[in-house]
């Protein structure tokens, strides 16, 4: 039987305000593995065929000197720019506009790299095993039936704050294991209960701790593109007044594609515990959860050194 080809696309072009440096290159491993390392070992031990990374265009040598060295010899790798002036014609750049476009740009702007199906993940966070064989497991059988069909890979909220301060989550709202919103939030520990602030400015609520939250770890085939392309000409018109600021996100495009009936969105339950580094103080516990998963024997010393 032949391979299905499966493409991990790293969104790698965020520069970490708050953690203080490019942390997607960040070691945190023991030989010096970023996390990035680790999605890349999960993504090709449950049968993924080629990595992409969507960066800045300035950070390519930074890339390749590191990872891309790691990981070119064992799988295919190709990079992606997320470019500021990779928008619909007529649109006027602000001056003031210093960061990228947001997440559903970034995804666009690998659209020329990508023709089989593919998962999105944070080049920042770790997902573990688990995460990468539910979501391969998907593309493997769901998908060969409807280009349409997407996923999102869900993760239990409590397994997924910092003690060092508010994180965003995108909660999510389901109907029979299927995604009907999705609503980005800022999250954190109040009294000792969770508490979701949502972006959108709807009045706060408090989240139980087995709630699903996305991590933004999704699971497309390409149909994605032509509607994120559709969708992002749309953005423009709306937020013409206010180029400075907004972003535009793939959570707010999933919300439109469920309710345009254009996808279905089915969120898969993951047993992984998600760790990430959103400020500097994080750095110990992540060094700490990694060892911990070295010395139970789930991942090697070395995470190349056999490969």
């Amino acid at each position: 039987m032949e391979k299905e080809n499966m493409t991990l696309l790293i969104m790698a072009a965020g520069m970490g305000s708050r953690f203080g440096g490019l942390k997607q290159i960040e070691p945190f491993g023991p030989s010096g593995e970023f996390l990035t390392d680790y999605s890349v070992y999960d993504a090709i031990r449950t049968g993924f065929t080629k990595v992409v990374f969507i960066i800045k265009e300035e950070n390519l040598q930074d890339f390749k000197d590191t990872i891309g060295k790691r990981i070119e010899r064992i799988i295919p790798v190709e990079y992606a720019f997320q470019k500021q002036t990779e928008i619909p014609a007529g649109v006027k750049i602000p001056q003031e506009r210093k960061k990228p476009w947001g997440t559903a740009h970034a995804i666009l702007c690998a659209k020329d790299k990508i023709t089989e199906n593919f998962v999105v993940i944070n080049a920042d966070d770790f997902y573990g095993y688990d995460a990468f064989k539910t979501a391969a497991e998907f593309l493997k059988q769901k998908t060969s039936t409807s280009k349409n069909q997407y996923a999102l890979v869900g993760y239990n909220i409590e397994n997924t704050l910092t003690e060092n301060g508010s994180v965003k989550r995108g909660i999510c709202k389901t109907k029979n294991n299927h995604l009907t919103e999705l609503i980005e939030s800022k999250v954190e520990r109040i009294n000792g209960k969770i508490e979701a602030e949502p972006l959108s400015g709807k009045p706060r609520f408090s989240v139980d701790k087995n709630t699903l939250v996305s991590m933004n770890m999704l699971v497309f085939t390409p149909s994605i593109f032509p509607y994120i392309e559709r969708q992002m000409n749309q953005f423009f018109q709306t937020h013409a007044e206010d180029l400075t600021s907004c972003e535009f996100l793939i959570p707010d495009v999933l919300s439109n594609a469920i309710s345009d009936r254009y996808a279905t969105v089915e969120v898969l339950p993951t047993t992984a515990k998600w760790i990430g580094v959103t400020y500097k103080e994080d750095t110990e516990p992540v060094v700490k959860a990694l060892r911990k998963m070295i010395e139970e024997g789930e991942y090697p010393e070395n995470l190349w050194e056999r490969s």
